[in-house]
Parts: structure tokens; C-alpha cells; sequence
């Protein structure tokens, strides 16, 4: 892991591949779409997941009070948090995927379960989710948290943009209210933007599904901290 990757912004592409198929979705018992399947495409350039982190300067490291991990235990570390995150929420929808080579965890809430449309309200049977994500935060202290929010395309672009900011600042409250320190926090709004998959309706039309929050966790060494103490 590079140290004091949280100091440099490095903006990437990623580009998914895509493979046929359908899956029930665990909260409904709905059948869906994958979020791979054949005929939707996955978002395009999502820098945004290998950029800096929100307000990333020197100022978030120390303000978030975080002490950092030594180099030789953070790799573990986070191989540790990022299969006890996949393990606990097994089959609720919710995907945690690595970000680059271990520089941050990235946990995708599901489109359409999280939220109703129009509504920055977490649906209550999520709950227990986001208690699990809460409990992994709580356990491995030293990581900065950015929450994103995202909307789908009802409504006008200014009313997305406050309604994706009303969705990620929702998650982040209630990660707090677990136990999860708000000073580890950030939380940015994309509205409608980076839409995470389209599908082709019968219409031919291309709808996106992306009523969703995405949580990205970024580990912080004892190297990134001595690095914020010393500009």
C-alpha cells in the first residue's frame, strides 16, 4: 500500500464487464436484472471511487482523530474487514468490492431497496444491514468513511442534487447512531449522475437504476498521519 495515498489525488477509470442473467432480489423477492446482466451497461468512468477522499487534506486526517495502523498489519487488516463485511451481508443485495490495490473498501447499497423513490428515508428493512456495516466501522477505527449519495432521473437535476446530499447525509446519520465516529465522516451528493446501471425497458429505452448510497473506506497508515502532522 502507498504511503500517504490519502494526501495525493490519483483519478482512474474503471470499466466493468458484463454477463448475462437474472437474480431475485433477497428484500423482495422480486426477480430483477443483474447489475451484470446482458443488455445493461455499467457506469462508465467512476474516477470519482479512486479519487482523493472528500475534503481530502491533511486537516480531515488529523480532525478525524484517527491514530493509524502500522504498515505490516494494515494489509491484513484490511483482507480482515473487507471478507467479514462480504460475509455479513451475504444476500442482502449490497456489494464490497476492492478499490484499487487495497487503497479502499467500497460498499454499494442496493438501488430501489435502500430508498423509495423521491425519498431520502432508509427503508427500515435495511436496518439491519447497515448494522452490520456499522459494527465492521466501529471494529476497525483507523479509515476515513465517504458516503455517496446517487438519485434516478424523476424529477429536475437541482431537486436529485438534494435529494442524492439528503440520502448520503441519512446513511452517515445513522452510521453515527451506531456507534460509527462522525468525525471519520464525509458525505457528497452526485444527484444523477454516475448512474450505476441502465437497462433497456420494453420501450427500448434505457432506464437507470440508481437509487442508492455507496459507502467507500479508505484505511489510514501511521505513515498517512505523520505525513498530515508534518505539512
Amino acid at each position: 500500500m502507498k504511503n500517504s495515498k490519502l494526501l495525493i489525488s490519483s483519478l482512474a477509470a474503471i470499466s466493468l464487464a458484463t454477463v448475462s442473467g437474472c437474480v431475485t432480489d433477497p428484500n423482495t423477492g422480486e426477480q430483477k436484472v443483474s447489475r451484470t446482466a446482458g443488455g445493461a451497461v455499467i457506469g462508465g468512468a467512476l474516477g470519482y471511487l479512486l479519487g482523493d477522499i472528500i475534503g481530502g487534506d491533511a486537516a480531515r486526517i488529523i480532525g478525524a482523530g484517527v491514530g493509524g495502523t502500522a504498515g505490516a498489519v494494515l494489509g491484513k487488516q484490511f483482507d480482515d474487514q473487507i471478507r467479514e463485511l462480504d460475509e455479513e451481508v451475504a444476500g442482502t443485495g449490497v456489494d464490497v468490492e476492492e478499490i484499487g490495490d487495497q487503497d479502499a473498501i467500497l460498499v454499494r447499497l442496493p438501488d430501489g431497496v435502500t430508498f423509495a423513490t423521491g425519498s431520502a428515508n432508509i427503508n427500515a428493512g435495511f436496518y439491519g444491514t447497515l448494522d452490520s456495516v456499522a459494527a465492521s466501522l466501529v471494529k476497525y477505527p483507523n479509515s476515513l468513511i465517504d458516503v455517496y449519495g446517487f438519485t434516478d432521473t424523476t424529477g429536475s437535476d437541482a431537486l436529485n442534487q438534494r435529494l442524492s446530499e439528503q440520502r448520503a447525509q441519512a446513511v452517515a446519520d445513522y452510521l453515527v447512531s451506531r456507534g460509527v465516529a462522525r468525525s471519520r465522516i464525509a458525505t457528497q451528493g452526485f444527484g444523477e449522475r454516475y448512474d450505476y446501471l441502465r437497462v433497456k425497458t420494453g420501450d427500448g429505452v434505457a432506464e437507470p437504476l440508481n437509487r442508492r448510497v455507496e459507502i467507500k473506506i479508505t484505511p489510514v497508515s501511521q505513515d498517512d498521519v505523520q505525513a498530515a502532522q508534518g505539512m
